[in-house]
């Protein structure tokens, strides 16, 4: 029933995208038709306009309102370059078919439509989710980066050619690969009663030796780095869909700890979207408080990372949980910066018998 109800979720809202993107051509044809110059208008996503909201526990756009005239030349351009993009989101999104950030460049040749490069092309594919309030994996494109889940979790394909099989998400021993295919898929039943989100493959290989997607029943998800956004919007399904709460373990540093904000309360880059958070996702570690109290190897923070201690201390993200400020205050007391790999100085797996078990129960 469960896995009934997420195929159809899915393709109401594969629906509601294309209703939305032919709902904006419509109204580019219906300003022709009447015989004036096509206008769009779209929120600004200038510095200015982004801001947090604590109700949502991440930044969003405010009221500003920028627009695009065809009246305008300079607006010539751009203006056509957006109505070619929701025309070729339209086409991917109606026929089922993925493309990358870098395919709609090169794409838009065929159509001799020009960008000046790649960023450009980029920076059209944003003004299209800042209009129609859906992101552009909803229109099937996708960025190149990619992370994988490993656990007990049964989902089944709706992709065309795919659909109705189904896979346990411990068939691979390297994890599977979190692509269009999966995250496009519906959950089915599983044994897992969390998520562990890590920031690094390394540890993450290590977890699956380990099987700590047993002995902890969890799913484990390897972000690489700063989890793209496919993964990040696929961890909030995980956590609403399975009513499954989050941790997420990072490398003791300001950018370790930014890794687990991005995931819990989004991007000033991606204040036009929703969804892509998980708010009640929690950073465990490793902290600044856990260099010291484990006697980890360390190396000394730069001036760039204590610059960005500074900047993280004023983001209003991190005054939400008094644990944010204590750990970058102990970040600048120590001056010091840890990856998860030293606790391997305790033995191989000391980090999964000792320090994720007293993570997973919630001690601050």
């Amino acid at each position: 029933m469960a896995q009934k109800m997420n195929k159809t979720k899915i393709a109401e809202k594969r629906q509601e995208v294309i209703n939305t993107l032919k709902t904006f051509g419509a109204k580019i044809y219906d300003q022709l038709e009447q015989g004036v110059f096509p206008t769009i208008n779209m929120p600004s996503r200038s510095t200015d306009n982004i801001n947090y909201d604590p109700k949502t526990r991440q930044y969003i756009l405010g009221e500003k309102v920028v627009s695009r005239s065809a009246r305008n030349i300079r607006h010539v351009k751009p203006f056509t370059q957006l109505a070619w993009a929701a025309m070729f989101s339209n086409e991917l999104t109606t026929q089922r078919k993925t493309s990358t950030l870098r395919d709609v460049y090169y794409s838009a040749q065929a159509y001799e439509m020009t960008f000046t490069d790649q960023q450009e092309s980029n920076n059209i594919i944003t003004d299209l989710e800042t209009i129609t309030g859906f992101s552009r994996e909803d229109f099937s494109i996708f960025p190149e980066e990619r992370s994988a889940i490993f656990g007990d979790l049964n989902i089944e394909y709706t992709v065309p050619g795919y659909e109705g099989k189904t896979l346990n998400l411990t068939s691979h021993p390297d994890g599977v690969l979190i692509g269009p295919a999966l995250t496009s898929a519906a959950f089915g039943s599983t044994t897992a009663d969390k998520v562990i989100a890590i920031e690094k493959g390394a540890l993450f290989t290590r977890f699956i030796e380990e099987k700590v997607y047993s002995k902890h029943k969890a799913l484990l998800i390897s972000c690489g780095g700063q989890a793209p956004r496919q993964t990040r919007s696929f961890i909030r399904r995980l956590h609403d869909e399975l009513n499954l709460p989050v941790y997420i373990l990072t490398d003791g540093d300001p950018w370790g700890m930014h890794i687990a904000q991005v995931i819990i309360s989004g991007s000033t880059n991606a204040a036009h979207l929703r969804e892509l958070n998980t708010p009640d996702a929690v950073w465990s570690g490793v902290w600044a408080t856990d260099i010291v109290n484990y006697k980890l190897p360390t190396d000394p923070l730069d001036e760039v990372d204590i610059k960005r201690l500074y900047e993280l201390q004023r983001d209003p993200r991190y005054q939400t949980d008094p644990v944010w400020q204590r750990e970058i205050k102990m970040f600048l007391k120590i001056k010091r910066k840890a990856e998860q790999e030293a606790f391997s100085r305790y033995g191989l797996t000391y980090i999964v018998d000792e320090y994720l078990p007293t993570k997973l129960s919630g001690k601050k």
